[in-house]
């Protein structure tokens, strides 16, 4: 974590037909106000990951912005899960959201400086 309080981890993507192939980003920031992950366009690219649809963000300061999104493997915090990650163009941030963070059953522990279970996953009643 820095001094002003803003976690950071190292998140391994792939593409979803190709886990083998994983690339580790370091100095990720978490961003649980993030809906999606934003993995530079470049890397996902690289790794066969393919835009499947153009979506639409607002940024804490006001601007829209459109980038494309697609599907990707990530690995975090000694887990994986398949997620939406967002193509991050120059200049973007680099950033794990919360759909990952949920989607891998992690939450942020601010008092110990990491990514931990989150506890069981609620499930219907049989």
């Amino acid at each position: 974590m820095s001094s002003m309080g803003i976690f950071r981890t190292t998140l391994a993507v792939a593409a979803l037909n190709a886990p083998e192939h994983r690339r580790e980003l370091h100095d990720v920031m978490v961003d649980t106000g993030s809906e999606y992950s934003w993995v530079p366009a470049t890397l996902l690219a690289e790794l066969g990951v393919v835009p499947v649809r153009i979506d639409r963000f607002e940024t804490a300061d006001g601007r829209v912005l459109e980038r494309p999104v697609g599907f990707a493997l990530i690995y975090t915090g000694g887990r994986s899960a398949a997620t939406i990650v967002v193509f991050a163009d120059a200049g973007d941030l680099t950033l794990l959201g919360a759909h990952g963070l949920e989607g891998l059953n992690l939450r942020v522990d601010l008092g110990r400086n990491e990514l931990v279970p989150a506890g069981p996953v609620p499930a219907a009643a049989a």
